[in-house]
């Protein structure tokens, strides 16, 4: 899928979605596009990407609330992850409530963590948007920045270069990816 088409065609609503499910990509490509297209505004993108990585973030903490039985029965896979988390909020709880967004593997898993807890929903509604501004206005920032910097690249190089560049950055990042698929989880 194309992604940056996808954001030109449905802008922030796509922006909101994609930060809600998950985040980082859709960022930073969003970006992207708001330094080198002009189709979006990067201070929109931050506001849409903040909304959403908050609302996701909330919905996450509310069914780890609600719903333990399913991430304890359902969720088995996650049960180490929990675990690490939960002994990470013994330690650093306001850190890792600010933070968890920057780390890849706990990202998602540490608000349904987080809402098994004993945590207060008020505590964990400050923190996470506190995180999540700091996050989009990271990330948001970070693709506008790198499209400023691969357009100016870009007019000065071939783009066979470009590509070259790119395949070998996404076949390095695939090779990660399998490797830690495959490595057993480690509590």
């Amino acid at each position: 899928m194309d992604l940056a088409r996808y954001l030109s065609t449905y802008g922030y609503l796509a922006l909101f979605i994609g930060t809600f499910l998950e985040g980082e990509t859709i960022l930073i490509i969003a970006g992207f596009v708001a330094a080198t297209t002009g189709h979006l505004s990067l201070p929109l993108c931050i506001l849409a990407a903040f909304l959403g990585s908050f609302a996701g973030d909330q919905t996450a903490f509310y069914i780890g609330r609600y719903n333990k039985r399913l991430l304890e029965t359902k969720l088995k896979k996650w049960e180490c992850r929990i675990e690490k988390v939960h002994r990470l909020l013994e330690k650093h709880q306001v850190l890792v409530l600010i933070s968890f967004r920057f780390f890849y593997g706990f990202r998602n898993i540490t608000p349904f963590a987080v809402g098994t807890t004993n945590i207060s929903p008020w505590r964990f509604f400050s923190l996470n948007g506190i995180g999540a501004a700091v996050w989009a206005i990271s990330f948001g920032l970070g693709g506008f920045y790198l499209g400023d910097v691969l357009e100016r690249f870009l007019q000065a190089a071939k783009w066979w270069v470009a590509g070259g560049l790119f395949g070998v950055v996404a076949l390095i990042w695939l090779i990660k990816t399998i490797r830690a698929r495959l490595r057993p989880p480690v509590c």
